[in-house]
């Protein structure tokens, strides 16, 4: 009887490539412009920054509508409103839309880290069985040249 010939756990080890973890790597290759950029989009995505731009605008819109005529930079309901008007959306919801994007990009980076860790249980897990299959492997081998043996003895 002729014997495949089978592959040990350290040629199938050898003839693949290891798991990375991808996110890791991708934050290695950022160029220092594009780092800058994940900084601000980070920091202008925030809730922080939105309460920043709403309470300013607040203030502005006060300021201009209720302070004393003197004192007011911008008054009522010259440029303030206008600018208001056209800018409400770019103001509001540019901020709003980056920390969804954020919250998305986050839970996208939890999702990469968990299949990252299934996928490195995973290959401990598939070592070990190709382990326990090469060892019965040995062991069915041994039996088969015993047999073999006894068999040429008769």
């Amino acid at each position: 009887m002729k014997h495949q010939n089978i592959k040990s756990v350290e040629q199938i080890k050898a003839g693949r490539n290891p798991i990375n973890n991808i996110n890791q790597k991708h934050k290695e290759t950022l160029s220092p412009i594009n780092r800058v950029a994940v900084w601000i989009t980070d920091r202008v995505g925030s809730m922080g920054f939105f309460m920043i731009i709403f309470i300013w605008t607040a203030i502005w819109l006060s300021w201009n509508s209720l302070a004393p005529a003197n004192m007011k930079f911008d008054p009522y309901p010259a440029f303030v409103l206008w600018l208001f008007i056209s800018n409400m959306i770019q103001i509001f919801l540019m901020p709003l839309i980056m920390v969804g994007q954020n919250l998305q990009s986050a839970h996208s980076e939890l999702r990469a880290e968990e299949d990252f860790m299934i996928n490195k249980k995973a290959e401990n897990e598939i070592e070990t069985i190709l382990m326990h299959l090469e060892n019965q492997n040995e062991l069915i081998l041994q039996i088969l040249h015993r047999l073999e043996a006894a068999e040429k003895k008769e």
